[in-house]
């Protein structure tokens, strides 16, 4: 029964209760960017940045990991390895101003440590765990082009809340004025299912049946201001919307796509209610694993992140840096808080807010007979068995979870591990 996001519904007091309204949500999102240095408002992104300012970004997030790592054939990454990366980072062709480009994506792109597809684990229990993925990036997300990589096939990107490499062919540059236009349009379309996809198109390739994942925004078009007729379907049963493409000369073209009224959408931000907190969650439910967006998923954060962007708040990308962001209301437990002082607040809690451990966050659905419960993307897990032996195992996907009874390592729960909670207002 707890699988089933009526039963949360039906427990949850004033779930249709408004948490905040649009201008309070655009407040949220101001003071986010204001505050908060891991996002950044590329609308106020320089033209030109020092080539030195590019390096530091570049190194920041492309280094040789702490330990050990694995290829899927069981060999070592090397130090031979490392130097082969960090010569297509292509650092020595960096200029002293770098002419910064503003772009978008055309479709669903990982963001890598370094400009490669190059799959590394730490052990053979955790393949899944490519420690190359960072992050990934939808159709319409804009992007700040500063670098190429040697062999020109990846740019080093910035967006809104993470900076990393992207194959370049996932992305195309264009006026700056025209995409912030696109970007900030009005009247646009919410995806608020976990995947939607573009109607399929027999004459345009790149947005026919398009994925697109929740919390991705588009401008929507007027019907009455179109042609009835988009390659070839009426458009009066589909939502009209402007995709970014690339056009035949290679440059940003803008192209009306048409997205079925019985897909999962919403005209304009969904209503910030307890209600659809749960619903979109949910929809995620069963949901593989996906580390830094990998497996064309999600993980622990990437799950909080779409969500919360269907009501439109952007969130920063990593656990930990939402846990530290200014963001909402926080507060935070100290390694003196025991049981009672973190139940207590618990107690208090509302759903949706973000419970937050080293290294995760899980989203709070309520308290079932004195048990704290959540939703979550995980990986490994671990639970007592009723002879009080313990017994590790792999969830893998977006599951609901007793907060208390299931276990980050052998000696620890979630629970015994949760160090922040934020509640978003």
């Amino acid at each position: 029964m707890h699988l089933t996001v009526d039963f949360w519904i039906d427990r949850t007091k004033q779930v249709d209760e408004l948490l905040a309204g649009p201008a309070a949500v655009a407040q949220i999102v101001s003071d986010a960017f204001t505050n908060d240095p891991n996002m950044v408002d590329l609308a106020a992104f320089p033209d030109t940045v020092a080539g030195s300012d590019v390096a530091e970004r570049i190194r920041s997030i492309s280094k040789p990991y702490g330990q050990d790592l694995f290829y899927r054939d069981g060999s070592g990454v090397s130090a031979a390895d490392y130097d082969r990366y960090s010569r297509n980072l292509n650092l020595d062709r960096l200029p002293d101003r770098v002419n910064v480009r503003l772009g978008m994506v055309l479709r669903r792109a990982d963001m890598r440590t370094w400009p490669t597809q190059d799959i590394v684990f730490k052990t053979q229990e955790t393949f899944d765990l490519d420690r190359f993925q960072e992050n990934g990036l939808f159709p319409a997300d804009v992007v700040a082009v500063l670098h190429e990589s040697a062999d020109g096939e990846w740019c080093f990107v910035q967006s809104y809340n993470y900076a990393a490499w992207v194959l370049k062919d996932r992305i195309v540059t264009g006026d700056r004025e025209s995409i912030l236009r696109y970007r900030d349009t009005e009247n646009f379309l919410i995806v608020a299912g976990g995947k939607v996809t573009t109607n399929f198109n027999p004459k345009v390739a790149a947005i026919s049946e398009l994925q697109l994942d929740m919390g991705v925004r588009l401008p929507l078009l007027d019907p009455d201001s179109i042609e009835r007729s988009i390659d070839g379907q009426n458009t009066k049963s589909s939502y009209p919307v402007l995709l970014p493409a690339r056009s035949e000369n290679g440059e940003l073209e803008f192209r009306t796509a048409l997205i079925a009224r019985n897909q999962d959408v919403c005209v304009g931000y969904m209503p910030y209610t307890r209600k659809n907190i749960l619903h979109q969650s949910f929809k995620f439910l069963g949901e593989r694993y996906g580390w830094g967006h990998s497996y064309n998923a999600r993980d622990c954060s990437g799950l909080v992140m779409e969500v919360y962007k269907t009501f439109g708040i952007l969130l920063p990308r990593n656990s930990s840096q939402q846990r530290n962001s200014p963001i909402g209301n926080n507060t935070f437990f100290g390694d003196s808080d025991h049981e009672a002082e973190k139940l207590k607040v618990l107690a208090t809690c509302d759903v949706g807010d973000l419970l937050y451990c080293p290294g995760h966050v899980m989203l709070y659905l309520g308290t079932v007979d004195g048990e704290p419960y959540v939703i979550h993307s995980l990986f490994g897990a671990g639970w007592s068995e009723e002879d009080g032996g313990f017994q590790e195992g792999v969830l893998n996907g977006v599951a609901v979870t007793p907060l208390r009874q299931i276990y980050m390592s052998p000696e620890a729960t979630y629970f015994d591990q949760l160090y922040s909670i934020k509640q978003i207002r």
